[in-house]
């Protein structure tokens, strides 16, 4: 059961009880701009570093258009049921449960009413290294993540769990070398059938790495390890 709070005209959602003092300091984040670098893949992130009493280092993730729309409305979105914030916010505590590696759904906030803006707090990822920019890298380590990959991956399609962008900028391995698979957004249930999403994942994977150049080593391991 999610927990909301409303602090001035932020509106936050939780799966556990976080106190105002806890989230009033993030709602002066919420409108600074926001670090975007640029991956191999050319996908960007948009995200602020931030540290939560009780909880410790934290990101905050800014939720920006794609596509046309962007050079008109940046940043709003209609509001029709969830936002994509709490929608992420959930898929994210889901698929944790099935034991994938995700970042740590903290919290998720919006404010407007017709018109909102988002952002989704999570636990920070400690110096995460890209599986595309791994693989330009080290072999070996780009073998031992694929591996961990491939089984988050057979989970999610276990689960019926379509990850609409997953290639390997949205792979990353921590200092420890977990692997996380990150971006959920516009993640959903799919109704088709799980060789069905297989194909998908396969082909979204195999574009990407065709696409950027990256070793065949990524390919190759996932064609293998999703048959």
């Amino acid at each position: 059961m999610l927990l909301n709070r409303t602090i001035d005209s932020y509106h936050f959602g939780s799966a556990v009880d976080l106190a105002e003092s806890q989230l009033r300091p993030l709602t002066g984040l919420f409108h600074h701009s926001a670090s975007s670098g640029v991956s191999i893949l050319g996908g960007r992130t948009a995200v602020i570093p931030a540290q939560m009493d009780g909880i410790g280092s934290v990101v905050i993730k800014h939720y920006r258009r794609g596509g046309l729309l962007r050079y008109f409305i940046k940043r709003r979105y209609l509001k029709l049921g969830k936002t994509r914030a709490q929608r992420e916010f959930e898929l994210l505590d889901t698929v944790g449960k099935f034991g994938i590696n995700v970042p740590q759904p903290i919290a998720f906030a919006y404010c407007g009413r017709l018109f909102y803006r988002a952002w989704l707090i999570t636990r920070e990822i400690h110096q995460p290294v890209s599986l595309a920019s791994l693989s330009l890298q080290d072999e070996k380590k780009t073998g031992r993540a694929m591996a961990s990959v491939i089984t988050q991956i057979s989970s999610l399609i276990q689960n019926q769990i379509l990850h609409v962008d997953l290639h390997p900028g949205n792979v990353v391995a921590d200092t420890a070398g977990t692997v996380y698979l990150l971006d959920f957004d516009r993640g959903k249930v799919y109704h088709g059938t799980r060789q069905q999403l297989k194909n998908r994942y396969r082909t979204r994977w195999q574009r990407a790495v065709n696409k950027h150049g990256l070793p065949k080593i990524l390919t190759e391991m996932m064609q293998n390890g999703l048959k």
